[in-house]
């Protein structure tokens, strides 16, 4: 079955009865390696073909459906037709010159790309691959189309597909092959999926993952983008398109591994609903992640929309103001604080005094972190009338508590999404050698839990995608001050070679650790980001020149080109027995340096100056790594 981008389910509503039929028919006719999109915007001017196919050796083909019936069309010529929907007569545009216009303006931009063009030949500088264009009459038999000779002299009966050639019992040989002699070209050569993923990231720049963290928006303008295109683009993959693209109404969940792509596609959506709705929220548990969406939805100028924030920072913010007593902090202090703070805007929800349904939409990143209780009041603030939440969620990085105590079902808490929820397995971020090292330390703690209702949260092996990279390093030293300078020494080698101090971070486990580290690059006249200073994290300016220092949990969410983690000889706490028994301090310390690693896209490097459980565990699995 080919695949059909939105998914079915999500579009055919927005659908006419004739693209619905067509759809279908798309879909069960044709092979497993055919790409269909609906009305997905396309290139620069954001044009809106009906449907646009893809093939890796057909290539490129541009269908215009039109739900008329014979007697509708009233006069034909090349550019015009006049038509008369419900009696009301009006000129609309030759449906095949629309094809023709769109799938040419396609190919131009196609061209730009040196690496999409034939390399010599009688073609040369032409598309690499074939292009076709076509008309689909769903309510005009092949018969009644024959019969008037007028239609056939501007729509060649070749580049027709009627009601009779798309029906369920037509063979799909022959549909295919009515496909293919819309094709005015034989040439081509067969696309591999680099070429296919280089048509996308031209087609579609919503799908473009530039090289900024949790950014999939491109920076450059598209003048420079057209004369100077990177040889190694990035681009969403099939699964995370089609899962962004089909994000309809209703409570949705995705359940993803580290590195996944879902705060990818969360701000893809949050650039959707900021076209139709007034409000919409993203709410996390980490504050320096909140910052960075923040700082992100402010370059795009979505903020005026999209409100982002940490879970307690916006409980605060709602008390406020609706001008509601807020919890004393002479009384209650550090995690007495904010339980308080937590119940006091439950009570002031079920009393009336906060309003529920306060926004358009709202979405959830890092669910995991999330109690039961704060996903039950989050669903609560959805809109009834849009009805539209969303929860990224994984449990392998839940590192606020402990897992066992945090088994409950979405329904429980008012999240209604049985029926739609989403697996993403494979991790784009890390490198196979990264990401495999990760999971080899921890692999009893990231065990894939058996469970059958997807209305549960399950626990996800991750999967790489494939890509490779340098060999994690362990540096062992003689004391933790000889740490930091081999830290040091490593940054600035890094450096020279060209990357930037922003795209460096050192995640370290206790305050005492930040507080050396901090002295001693500042001595040593490295420019350094202290993140959690004094316990804020709002700090957070992933654009300063500035390598990032700061807590392993304030790193969940983030991601960096190159990490550093210093100190594994004092995990985890020796005075602790050695068990990674799930629930147990070891497992959540297991986890967290897990979450640690998994920061790391190229380069990562682990120091540590004495033995520990830990070491010996990082040691084992550096092995398998190798």
């Amino acid at each position: 079955m080919a695949t059909l981008i939105p998914a079915y389910g999500s579009c055919a509503t927005r659908m006419t009865a004739g693209e619905r039929r067509l759809a279908q028919c798309l879909r069960a006719k044709l092979d497993d390696d055919y790409l269909l999109w609906y009305d997905v915007p396309v290139g620069p001017q954001y044009r809106h073909p009906d449907f646009i196919l893809l093939h890796p050796c057909r290539g490129l083909f541009v269908l215009e459906v039109k739900d008329w019936k014979l007697e509708t069309i009233r006069k034909v010529n090349p550019e015009q037709f006049l038509i008369a929907p419900h009696g009301q007569p009006k000129h609309v545009q030759n449906p095949l010159q629309q094809a023709r216009d769109y799938v040419l303006e396609m190919c131009s931009l196609l061209e730009q790309d040196s690496q999409l063009v034939q390399p010599q030949g009688r073609y040369q500088g032409k598309l690499l691959c074939p292009y076709a264009y076509g008309v689909v009459l769903p309510q005009i038999t092949r018969r009644q189309f024959d019969s008037q000779p007028v239609l056939a002299e501007v729509i060649p009966s070749h580049l027709v597909i009627c009601k009779d050639e798309m029906t369920e019992s037509v063979d799909p040989g022959h549909f295919q092959q009515r496909l293919w002699t819309m094709s005015h070209y034989d040439f081509g050569n067969t696309l591999t999926n680099e070429q296919i993923d280089r048509i996308r990231w031209h087609l579609y720049p919503d799908l473009r993952i530039s090289a900024k963290q949790l950014s999939f928006f491109d920076d450059e303008p598209t003048e420079t983008l057209q004369t100077a295109i990177p040889q190694i683009l990035k681009v969403m993959d099939l699964q995370q398109e089609q899962l962004a693209r089909s994000l309809g109404e209703g409570h949705r969940v995705i359940h993803g591994v580290a590195g996944s792509g879902k705060t990818l596609i969360l701000a893809y959506r949050c650039q959707h609903l900021a076209e139709t709705l007034q409000s919409v929220l993203v709410l996390c548990f980490n504050v320096a992640l909140a910052s960075r969406l923040r700082m992100l939805m402010e370059e795009k100028g979505l903020d005026r929309i999209v409100t982002v924030r940490h879970f307690h920072g916006w409980c605060m913010d709602q008390l406020k103001q609706h001008r509601l007593p807020r919890p004393d902090g002479n009384k209650y202090r550090g995690g007495a604080f904010i339980e308080q703070l937590e119940k006091s805007v439950v009570a002031a929800v079920d009393a009336g005094q906060i309003p529920a349904g306060q926004y358009g939409a709202v979405m959830v990143d890092e669910g995991h972190d999330f109690e039961p209780e704060w996903l039950k009041l989050v669903a609560q603030m959805v809109s009834p009338s849009t009805d539209s939440l969303l929860v990224l969620y994984d449990d392998a990085q839940n590192l606020y508590g402990q897992r066992a105590s945090r088994q409950f079902s979405f329904k429980s808490v008012g999240i209604k999404a049985q029926g739609r929820t989403t697996i993403l397995k494979l991790n784009y971020r890390n490198t196979a050698q990264v990401l495999m090292l990760a999971y080899e330390f921890a692999r009893e703690v990231m065990e894939p839990l058996n469970v059958a209702d997807e209305d549960m949260p399950p626990l996800i092996m991750p999967n790489s995608a494939g890509r490779e990279g340098p060999v994690p390093e362990l540096m062992k030293c003689s004391g933790f001050g000889q740490e930091i300078m081999r830290i040091r020494d490593r940054a600035q080698q890094l450096q020279e070679r060209g990357i930037p101090w922003n795209e460096m971070a050192i995640l370290y486990r206790s305050k005492w650790m930040g507080e050396r580290i901090f002295r001693e690059l500042t001595k040593a006249e490295l420019p350094v980001a202290w993140i959690n200073k004094d316990r804020d994290s709002r700090n957070f300016d992933p654009s300063e020149r500035s390598i990032k220092l700061m807590t392993m949990h304030a790193s969940k969410g983030l991601e960096f080109p190159v990490v550093f983690i210093p100190g594994l000889g004092y995990l985890p706490n020796p005075h602790q027995a050695m068990s990674l028994r799930d629930g147990s301090a070891n497992a959540e310390e297991a986890r967290l340096l897990y979450v640690a690693m998994t920061r790391a896209i190229e380069v990562l490097v682990l120091t540590c100056d004495r033995r520990s459980r830990f070491v010996e565990r990082i040691e084992g699995a550096l092995k398998k790594v190798v």
